[in-house]
This record gives C-alpha cells, sequence and structure tokens, in this order.
C-alpha cells in the first residue's frame, strides 16, 4: 500500500568537511545528505559524504532517484562518486542543480571534479541513466507527480538554493548553507511558511557569528527565529560545525529546546515522519 506521508531520513550532518571519530559519534561526521521518501518516490538532497552510505542502502534496489543540490561546494559532493545506484544499469538517476550557467550547466560542472587530475573516474563511468537538469533559483519544480518544488535563492559564496517540498498536503523545507538577516526576508518567509518540517542551516552560534562573517551560514538563535517568523511547526538544526563535537552539540540542543520546544538536533539515522 502507497504511503502518502513524506519520511526523512539523514545520512549526513556536518558541514564544511567530515568528521568521523569519538568525539562525533552521537551526531556523526558525514557531510550534508537528506533522503526524503514521498510515498514511494526517493528525493536526495545534495550528495556530500553520507550519500555512500545511503547508497550501500540502496545497493541492488531499481529505482529512479532525484538528487538536488544546494550548491556544489565540495562537502555536498563528494559523495557522488561513491553513491552504489550510480553504478547499477537498472537504476535511473536525475541530478538538478541551479546557478551553473556561467560553467556550462550541471554536467560541466561535475566533469570538473570528477576529472583528472581531481578523481579517477569520471561521469561516463556510471551506468544508471544519468539526466542533468539545470534550473533558475526561484523556479517551480514537478520531478514526480504530485511532488511540487519551490526553490529560492540563499545567501552563500557563489550562491545556493533553498527548497520547498510540497507532497499530498505536506510541506518539507530544506534550507541550508546560507546567512540569515535580523529580519528574514519575504522570499524566505514565503519558502518555509506553515512547514511541517524545517531543516535550517545552523552551523554556529550568535556568539561564533562575527568571527565567521561573510561565510555564508548562520546561527542556531537566528533560525529559531526564522522558524518562529514562518509559522513552522517542526524545527530541525542542521549543517553542524566541524568543530562542534558531541558535548557542544548536546549544550546547544538543550538551549534550543528551552528557547523553542520541540526542536530536533539533526543525527546520523535520525527519521521524522510528517
Amino acid at each position: 500500500m502507497m504511503s502518502d506521508s513524506i519520511t526523512i531520513k539523514f545520512w549526513g550532518v556536518r558541514g564544511s568537511i567530515a568528521c568521523p571519530g569519538p568525539d562525533t559519534a552521537r551526531y556523526g561526521g558525514n557531510t550534508s545528505c537528506v533522503e526524503v521518501l514521498c510515498g514511494e518516490s526517493r528525493v536526495i538532497f545534495d550528495a556530500g559524504s553520507g550519500l555512500r552510505g545511503l547508497g550501500e542502502a540502496l545497493a541492488g534496489q531499481p529505482g529512479e532517484i532525484d538528487l538536488f543540490f544546494s550548491h556544489l561546494h565540495i562537502d555536498h559532493l563528494i559523495g557522488l562518486p561513491f553513491f552504489q545506484p550510480a553504478f547499477e544499469k537498472d537504476s535511473r538517476l536525475r541530478l538538478w542543480a541551479a546557478g551553473l550557467k556561467e560553467v556550462g550547466g550541471l554536467r560541466a560542472a561535475l566533469d570538473r571534479y570528477l576529472s583528472f587530475p581531481l578523481f579517477p573516474i569520471g561521469l561516463d563511468e556510471f551506468r544508471a541513466g544519468v539526466a542533468f537538469n539545470d534550473f533558475s533559483r526561484g523556479d517551480v519544480l514537478t520531478p514526480r507527480p504530485g511532488i511540487v518544488l519551490r526553490t529560492a535563492a540563499l545567501d552563500h559564496p557563489g550562491g545556493a538554493t533553498g527548497y520547498r517540498l510540497e507532497f499530498n498536503g505536506r510541506v518539507f523545507c530544506y534550507v541550508t548553507d546560507t546567512a540569515m538577516d535580523a529580519e528574514p526576508s519575504l522570499e524566505m518567509l514565503a519558502l518555509a511558511k506553515d512547514a511541517d518540517c524545517l531543516v535550517v542551516d545552523a552551523t554556529y552560534t550568535d556568539s561564533e557569528l562575527t568571527k565567521y562573517a561573510g561565510w555564508g551560514h548562520a546561527s542556531w538563535q537566528q533560525n529559531i527565529a526564522f522558524a518562529d517568523a514562518a509559522g513552522v511547526k517542526n524545527l530541525c538544526l542542521f549543517h553542524h560545525a566541524p568543530e562542534h563535537d558531541d558535548d557542544a552539540l548536546n549544550r546547544i540542543a538543550a538551549d534550543a529546546a528551552r528557547m523553542r520546544p520541540g526542536t530536533v538536533m539533526a543525527r546520523e539515522g535520525l527519521s521524522i515522519r510528517i
């Protein structure tokens, strides 16, 4: 029986660089990768190092997958050539990204990474059927029947894309790698309005923002204010700084829960159903 719900699973929750080790074992050390099941349709946001584990879980299961990049900084891309379904001929992989016209589009951008001298194999080694889809930020996308994705530009060096996924009356938002103004823009508020679940960039604390000004990230306190202003039902803090070990994230989780009860700290393996 086909489910009419959305299930979100986290395979990588870190930003900037993978940081596995005993001090990050609770929340995980892999970089950004979030799997979203809309009924039987699989949508993935970002291809960080967490994509490898997801690929292992999907190995040998033919199917269609839509993978949306927030942007192509290496921590959001590095898992792609380790994604097992990409090497299975019965898989169909649709890749989506915005803001790459200046470099010839998504295919050309990925070719720059998956080529000598940076990587030993290229996209031509993928055995799956692969489609490359370029779009403009602000576009409305319909990758599958019944699934609508609204997009918006984010404030990040080189640009990034925020997503609002709508399915069967439910709303999931993925808004990472963006600085946050003291008062969120109307565009940002519209993107997250009344979302059932919002996953946000919570790289820093307020006290760290000055040190990292211009890096294109936000604090968890800023994103609690953003979620409140947008009427979000469930907030999930994500894209943890590599220097924030488990103890630091435990403290942030406790403080965030006091400020906004029910706030969730993303960790590898966590599943949320809406």
